[in-house]
């Protein structure tokens, strides 16, 4: 049995996806942009913004599926600009206190919605 879940109250997702999909035990998150899910707005003042409002929306997709962030195995990270690797690891780290998961991060030329970074993950109950 599979089970999808988005986070309430947030504007449906701009293609045929689902934001997480649950099977069995293990909760794929799709690539999370900077939207902020109450209004819908792009958060882009800053990378850093930008990284903290993708980690606080996966954090929510946990929370629907009853998970949290030390259930994350994998991560993959998206930028358009690698020279923002440093920047987005301050902000990425401070949300894994012990055990970070496995990751990796790559320069790509172009993001939906031309946002500069997209984050998406597997996490295991």
């Amino acid at each position: 049995m599979k089970s999808t879940f988005k986070i309430p109250g947030a504007p449906a997702p701009i293609g045929p996806y689902s934001p997480a999909v649950l099977k069995n035990d293990t909760l794929y998150v799709s690539g999370q942009i900077p939207t902020n899910p109450v209004t819908g707005e792009l958060t882009l003042s800053s990378i850093e913004e930008s990284t903290k409002q993708i980690m606080d929306n996966i954090g929510l997709l946990l929370k629907e599926a009853g998970l949290d962030y030390s259930n994350i195995v994998k991560c993959t990270i998206f930028l358009t600009d690698l020279n923002d690797f440093v920047k987005v690891n301050g902000v990425y780290g401070s949300y894994f206190e012990t055990m970070p998961p496995a990751r990796e991060t790559v320069q790509v030329s172009r993001l939906p919605m031309d946002v500069p970074i997209e984050i998406s993950c597997i996490a295991v109950r």
